[in-house]
């Protein structure tokens, strides 16, 4: 049976992981596959340390979204993928890789994911977490401090820098392209059980 495609979109800290920890729970861990955007990150081994603190990471030529989708394909196809594993300490991907495997529910995580289109055209369900901006940051400024070995310093000046313009250019704007918007993320209990549901008869064939 072929996999149903969910897009899960929003902000750096809106709770976007939140909402698909909810999806797998409901499903089972054995009929979803979850692949985050964030993953396929281009390798900037080639670079300097400062060359790689200069790169705009929140834009979307930051990723090799060509590789997201050939990925997407091959599970569509019934075909287990290696998805890339990126070290955010150092700006480059790692000789690992973890497979994906196609399973009833593929879920497709990040910021930038509805704002590709030909990431949207293999989507059946595509989702954005709306969150406020200060809780966002708040969110962004803990996760990347506690697991991604950043200074506070940094973070701030990459949110003022970068962040929030794309943002603003390219995550905001995406929205419009969402069959189903979610204020507050995973706290919003209603919105998450009318997806749920969606997506299970989607996946059923009715």
């Amino acid at each position: 049976m072929r996999p149903v495609i969910i897009g899960v979109a929003g902000g750096s800290g809106s709770g976007k992981t939140t909402v698909v920890r909810e999806i797998v729970k409901a499903l089972g861990p054995d009929d979803a596959t979850v692949i985050q955007h964030d993953s396929y990150y281009r390798d900037r081994s080639g670079m300097t340390a400062a060359e790689r603190a200069a790169v705009n990471y929140d834009h979307p030529d930051a990723l090799e979204t060509p590789l997201l989708v050939r990925h997407v394909k091959s599970l569509l196809d019934s075909r287990p993928v290696q998805v890339p594993v990126y070290d955010f300490s150092t700006h480059t991907r790692t000789a690992r890789a973890v497979e994906a495997a196609p399973r009833r529910a593929v879920i497709l995580e990040g910021i930038l994911v509805l704002a590709e289109r030909e990431l949207r055209d293999l989507m059946d369900i595509r989702v954005f977490v709306d969150t406020d901006a200060d809780i966002r940051f708040i969110r962004r400024l803990e996760r990347d401090v506690a697991e991604r070995g950043r200074s506070v310093p940094s973070v701030v000046s990459q949110y003022c820098e970068s962040v929030r313009p794309m943002h603003l250019e390219f995550v905001e704007p995406s929205k419009r392209h969402a069959h189903l918007i979610i204020p507050e993320g995973g706290h919003n209990s209603v919105a998450v059980d009318m997806l749920i549901t969606k997506i299970r008869t989607i996946a059923s064939g009715a």
